[in-house]
Parts: C-alpha cells; structure tokens; sequence
C-alpha cells in the first residue's frame, strides 16, 4: 500500500531514508494503522538488505533505518505542531487536506527532519526532499514542496539564515 516513486534515488542511504519515511507517513494515514506498526513493518519487510536490490514493490533496499525511525517518528509525535506550520506556509487556497496525500506526506517528513536540531543542514533537507518530490511529482508539486519547506525551515531554524528566533 505505500506509495511509490516513479523514479527511485539512486542507491543514497539517507536519501532512501526520506523515501522510506514518506511512504510509511503515507501507509500511516491511508490504513490508519499505528505509526510503530507501519515503522515496524518497513524495518521487517521494506528497508535494508532484507529489503531485496529493487524498489518494486515499495521497497527501500538501500535506507539508513535509523533516519528513517527518527523521521517518521519526529513527524507522527509532533504531528499536530507541524500540520499547523504547514497549514500557515500553504497558499491560502490550498489547505493541507486538499493536498496529494503523497505530498502531505513529503512534507511533514521534511518538517519533521527540520524539526530535528542534530540532522544535517537546512539547505540539505531541503533539496533532498526536493528529489524525492521529483520522483513521486512532475508538474508544480515539487515546487510547492521547495517553497513550503523554505518558509517552515526560517521558523525551525532561524539561525541558519542569520535570523533571530521568533519570540
């Protein structure tokens, strides 16, 4: 049931992390099966080397599965922060839940990972998010994904920008 890229990263561990966590954020809220549930079953049946060489099929052969636990975790724990972040950085005419699942899937795993203060630098997430949206998206998806991320990494880490947290 999760989804699947129309184009697969190539064999970047981290990257397939981003990958693996978007479909199980996606698996989440489709089956409405439990968060640990779905990390569970990845770990057992989607991610690693038992996982097989190919992403048919769902599978992540080649994902980092801690990344992955930490993502998908940092997103469902803090969903109700980030569905609000998210809710603010959307156009106004495009509330969160009238977005592609898959899309609002990407984005809260991408806010989730900004929300974690010991990952990799802004810009990092950013375009790694950027390229798994242009496996799963053509057209303007990806787009809204790079514009929506910016605005809820200058409110997750100001710094980064040279800015001063808001208060």
């Amino acid at each position: 049931m999760a989804a699947k890229p129309r184009t697969p990263p190539t064999s970047r561990p981290r990257t397939a992390s981003r990958v693996g966590a978007v479909q199980a954020l996606f698996q989440a809220e489709q089956s409405g099966v439990s968060p640990e549930t779905v990390i569970d079953e990845f770990i057992r049946h989607r991610l690693g080397a038992l996982a097989g060489d190919g992403f048919e099929d769902g599978r992540v052969p080649d994902a980092h599965v801690p990344l992955f636990g930490a993502i998908v975790r940092t997103a469902t724990a803090q969903q109700d922060t980030i569905d609000r972040m998210l809710a603010e950085a959307l156009p106004a005419d495009w509330p969160l839940d009238r977005l592609d699942p898959v899309l609002r899937a990407l984005l809260r795993a991408g806010a989730a990972e900004l929300w974690m203060k010991d990952g990799p630098p802004t810009r990092v997430v950013i375009n790694e998010y950027l390229d798994v949206a242009h496996g799963f998206f053509d057209g303007d998806a990806p787009k809204l994904a790079n514009g929506v991320l910016d605005r809820i990494a200058h409110l997750l880490r100001p710094a980064e920008f040279g800015e001063k947290a808001a208060t």
